[in-house]
């Protein structure tokens, strides 16, 4: 099952998101690998700059999708004011129909 996570971060912590980022890209690729991961990428502002993530990931179920995020070290630097978890359907145009 696909679970779309929506995170908002905490508004002025962009210098966190910053620092933070090579340890989230590890941890992104290992989910990558896994074959755990359908897309990822920050959300951006009318500036440019990042204010939230927006990940899909394929797992077993909420629980994992959840543990998945806790393990993030965006979560662990306390990057987040908001994190929404939901199952998801990719109705149109999903990579497997091209």
């Amino acid at each position: 099952m696909i679970f779309a996570v929506i995170c908002k971060d905490w508004p002025g912590k962009l210098d966190v998101r910053l620092a933070t980022r090579p340890a989230h890209l590890d941890y992104i690729n290992a989910l990558n690998a896994a074959g755990k991961l359908r897309f990822a990428g920050p959300m951006l502002g009318d500036d440019g700059k990042p204010l939230g993530s927006l990940v899909a990931l394929e797992v077993a179920d909420r629980a994992e999708a959840e543990q998945i995020v806790a393990d993030d070290p965006y979560t662990g630097a306390e990057l987040f004011e908001t994190v929404d978890i939901h199952a998801w359907n990719w109705a149109f145009n999903p990579p497997e129909a091209k």
